[in-house]
């Protein structure tokens, strides 16, 4: 997939957007805009949605470090990206807030499930340990799903300014 300068320059404002709204939100445990952006970009972007996200991950390390917590982050995203699509390009309008919405719930919920292997790998956990740890993050999964539900009523408004957008740069 061979960038344009406007296309380099739209998805690392992208990346950094999305780098900048969990900086934000930290305060918020589990609590961000990621999913929601990331469905967005899929949707609008479709392949290429991949190079916001990681660039959101690249600099989530960069900034945060490269550490063992980051490695998950290669796949994590990938995944919501991947599900996303597999949804159809063109649903009715009635429905497809909802699916959106759906879907960026349902990867909160299981994020915890999505990020135990690498743990269970990195710290040598076996299978018991793998379940224990998902079990414990339960709590955490349930805040990030109800509130990627809740948030990903701006999926919807984020993609039509997007397109609004990308009709615009074309014209130029």
């Amino acid at each position: 997939m061979k960038l344009t300068v406007k296309e380099l320059t739209i998805f690392s404002m992208l990346g950094a957007v999305m780098y900048a709204s969990k900086m934000i939100m930290e305060f918020a445990p589990n609590i961000h805009l990621l999913g929601v952006f990331t469905i967005a970009f899929t949707v609008v972007y479709r392949k290429k949605a991949l190079y916001p996200i990681y660039i959101y991950v690249f600099l989530n390390g960069m900034f945060a470090g490269f550490n063992m917590w980051w490695i998950p982050y290669l796949y994590l995203w990938t995944v919501l990206w991947g599900i996303t699509m597999l949804l159809p390009k063109n649903m009715p309008k009635a429905v497809a807030p909802i699916v959106y919405m759906v879907v960026c719930a349902l990867h909160g919920f299981a994020y915890g499930m999505l990020y135990a292997p690498a743990q269970a790998l990195m710290f040598g956990l076996n299978f018991d340990g793998m379940i224990a740890w998902i079990i414990a993050g339960l709590p955490f999964d349930m805040i990030h799903g109800i509130s990627n539900f809740f948030c990903g009523i701006l999926i919807v408004p984020i993609i039509t300014v997007l397109r609004l957008a990308e009709k615009n740069v074309t014209k130029d």
